[in-house]
């Protein structure tokens, strides 16, 4: 960040646009007296960033490839800890780790498996109590010696709550204090100042696993998946064509025995450019679509039977169970731009490209 005096002058002036560090920063120049301040360093524009790239990324994938050659039997005892919770898995962290640890919280909870993240310094202020005797708690800390997570340590110990530990370190006081070790490789970081990165790569790809075991065991499905997403993009890709269809009044059908006008007084009634043709059994016999009517123009509309001019194979449906997505697919496939919904045969709705473009599907 970069301020010059023009700037400086406004934001003394108006100081509540940036943050009190900064005014430090400004009063330390009226009082050196420099022309302009340099919050960051310049950039050495000699640097290979695409080889430092490459570098972060090989090291990071070396240390998840010794991960994942390293698992033992004390990731199934944790897996086997959760799956007999009646409570949930309590995450906790500080610093980097804590940021993965509330990332891990986040997955859990989405895939079936309840989870919440507990702040350590606000654990020791009355969050603590968020941590019950029917949890698990999930302490993540490379070096295994944060001093924040002491205190939870010593709760859990006091009340018989399992910690399943993550660290580089076995023998430090978490791995101690733990009923489960999670051991990380120990790799470098791939920072030339030890900056966590290789480490918090491992451990946000060891909660990863743990969360896709845990919801393949409890038989999650996407259709459970949904119900945590509703919104957003992810929660319309899992939209289903019973979520968005048209039924009851809504849907467009006429008995075979009708008129030809009958069927365009019914499409232009429902506005779906499409009617289904059902016998009087209710099974779905026939398809008539305003681009027929076009084809048909020169048929009394009067007196010409809908069953002469109706669509009648191959009739072209889908199952209310169906993802949104897949009915799309079909019509895209199809060139066409509606479905009927059918069970054993007999309409129950009618699925619309433009609802499915609504619901942003595709």
């Amino acid at each position: 960040m970069y301020f010059s005096r023009p700037q400086i002058n406004n934001f003394i002036i108006t100081k509540q646009s940036i943050g009190i560090q900064n005014v430090r920063f400004l009063v330390e120049y009226l009082k050196t007296g420099l022309e302009t301040i340099m919050l960051n360093p310049k950039i050495d524009t000699k640097l290979d960033s695409i080889a430092i790239a490459r570098r972060v990324i090989e090291q990071e994938m070396q240390g998840l490839s010794t991960l994942s050659n390293r698992i033992d039997n004390q990731f199934n005892i944790a897996i086997d800890l959760i799956f007999s919770l009646s409570g949930r898995v309590m995450l906790c962290g500080i610093g980097k780790s804590g940021h993965i640890a509330r990332k891990i919280a986040a997955t859990l909870a989405s895939t079936g498996t309840p989870a919440a993240f507990v702040h350590a310094s606000e654990a020791s202020h009355g969050d603590m109590g968020m941590i019950t005797d029917k949890d698990v708690v999930l302490l993540l800390s490379n070096s295994g010696e944060s001093g924040e997570l002491n205190n939870i340590v010593e709760y859990c110990k006091r009340f018989a709550i399992p910690i399943i530990g993550i660290t580089s370190n076995p023998n430090s006081t978490l791995a101690k204090a733990s009923y489960v070790n999670l051991v990380l490789p120990k790799i470098s970081e791939a920072s030339d100042i030890d900056a966590p990165t290789t480490s918090t790569t491992m451990m946000l790809a060891l909660g990863d696993a743990m969360a896709v075991v845990l919801h393949e065991g409890r038989g999650f499905t996407k259709a459970d998946f949904k119900v945590f997403h509703p919104g957003g993009k992810l929660g319309a890709k899992l939209l289903r064509v019973a979520d968005i269809m048209h039924v009851g009044e809504a849907l467009p059908i006429v008995h075979e025995e009708v008129q030809m006008i009958d069927a365009v007084l019914e499409i232009t009634k429902k506005r779906l450019g499409y009617v289904g043709i059902i016998n009087t059994e209710f099974n779905l016999v026939g398809v008539f679509t305003d681009g027929d009517l076009r084809r048909h123009l020169s048929c009394d509309l009067k007196t010409t039977a809908i069953s002469e001019v109706m669509t009648k194979s191959p009739l072209i449906t889908v199952n209310q169970n169906n993802l949104a997505s897949e009915a799309l697919g079909i019509m895209n496939r199809k060139a066409i731009t509606a479905l009927f919904v059918t069970e054993a045969n007999k309409p129950i709705g009618i699925i619309h490209m433009h609802d499915i473009l609504r619901a942003r599907v595709a």
